[in-house]
């Protein structure tokens, strides 16, 4: 080795040389432990279930999505009122949806009738009460966009099911399973509420904090699937272990 050029000298040098060749700015050390953070497409390809696109565009790019992400505060904060008080109005104060049902038949009734007489007993000419007709149009668009939406949903778990990643695989398997324990704990209206308020809450959080929130669930499945293969590589020992023993008794 030539004078003046020591070991540590040498490895410097071959690191300066990778790094040139590699486009790395020179004085920059990073620790095997640590991220880089310019390593920006590592970090657009961390997206929790893969995604690339803006959270807007996958709640559909619409009005619902508008109002799901508070584009319009008031409109999305009457719906959340609105279903707060469907859903104190008979969980917390047990209304029947019958009984409901029917006394606001009988109340819309009771209106007409008025209505329609108010005329004569005033001594005003008569007028017609103003009547109330759902299109049937209504009903088609509702029936298909809960079968459209059923059917998309299906379609995403029979996708994730055969897709072979298994951290997607095993984030949607725990939501299903922590859905169910929830299911278990509260009725079907409750259920729905939570689910409502969740729709309602949840993206907007999300758009906010995607990376903090994807950092998270990717290090809580890299655990998992750590834990997953150091149990897999213990059975598989013992059962290798066992058909050892098995063949040495022979």
């Amino acid at each position: 080795m030539p004078e003046g050029i020591t070991a540590e000298n040498l490895l410097n040098n071959i690191m300066d040389t990778f790094a040139d060749r590699d486009s790395v700015p020179k004085h920059k050390t990073v620790s095997f432990f640590e991220e880089d953070k310019t390593n920006s497409v590592s970090c657009q390809l961390n997206r929790l279930f893969g995604r690339e696109k803006p959270v807007h565009r996958l709640l559909g790019g619409g009005k619902s999505a508008d109002v799901l992400l508070w584009r319009n505060k008031k409109i999305s904060a009457s719906v959340l009122s609105g279903a707060t008080f469907i859903w104190v109005l008979f969980e917390w104060l047990e209304y029947n949806f019958l009984s409901l049902i029917f006394l606001g038949l009988a109340l819309g009734m009771l209106a007409q009738f008025v209505w329609s007489n108010a005329s004569g007993l005033l001594n005003r000419s008569p007028s017609k009460a103003p009547r109330l007709v759902l299109p049937k149009e209504l009903f088609v668009n509702l029936a298909m966009t809960v079968g459209a939406e059923v059917n998309r949903f299906l379609g995403f778990l029979q996708d994730v099911a055969t897709g072979g990643n298994l951290k997607q695989f095993l984030a949607v398997v725990m939501s299903l399973w922590i859905a169910a324990i929830i299911g278990s704990w509260v009725n079907f209206l409750t259920v729905l509420y939570i689910g409502f308020v969740a729709a309602h809450t949840l993206p907007v959080l999300y758009e906010r904090y995607d990376a903090q929130v994807d950092n998270f669930v990717y290090n809580f499945l890299g655990q998992l699937q750590h834990h997953y293969f150091k149990m897999d590589a213990t059975v598989r020992s013992k059962m290798s272990n066992r058909k050892f023993s098995r063949r040495k008794s022979e």
